[in-house]
């Protein structure tokens, strides 16, 4: 796959997944819900500012790797050439849905939304049944050994403090 196609899928990707699940609804319920902004503790929606800000920046690079490191997509119809291990694939396996949840929640607090909280959690659950049933196994079956290594080394869901280097 040449590097425009991968950066093409790639954008596709972006707006189809983490553009509906963390941008267009929790905007759409916003809208729909209203918001009591006046209400809520300017300290919260810092908080919420400052989460949607890392997250949203764990997420491009996260999907520039698919494109730079990879050589493909997110999806499965066009994966990566090479298993992605720079970045923040350092520090946890998962990092597009963990960032992607903690735009959600940083929503919630900036957006005076706390239900998007409970939208984060079921979105973090869904996509740990997901990556177990189907993301982590193909992935193995991909890489073999070196998926292996990389698994036993980087946690999925909480990342580590120190980057993993496979030396």
């Amino acid at each position: 796959m040449r590097r425009s196609q991968a950066a093409a899928g790639s954008i596709a990707f972006f707006l189809a997944g983490p553009g509906l699940e963390a941008g267009a609804g929790p905007w759409l319920l916003v809208r729909v819900a209203g918001s009591d902004l006046a209400s809520w503790p300017l300290a919260l929606r810092i908080l919420g500012a400052l989460l949607i800000a890392a997250g949203a920046a764990v997420l491009l690079d996260v999907f520039a790797r698919f494109v730079a490191d990879g050589a493909g997509t997110p999806s499965p119809a066009a994966p990566t050439r090479r298993l992605l291990v720079r970045g923040a694939f350092r520090h946890l396996r998962h990092p597009m849905y963990v960032a992607t949840a903690t735009v959600i929640a940083g929503e919630a607090l900036a957006f005076a939304q706390p239900i998007l909280l409970l939208a984060a959690a079921v979105y973090l659950t869904a996509m740990a049944v997901l990556v177990g049933a189907v993301e982590e196994p193909r992935l193995a079956r991909r890489y073999g050994a070196e998926y292996d290594a990389y698994r036993r080394a980087v946690p999925g869901w909480i990342p580590r403090v120190r980057p993993w280097d496979k030396g």
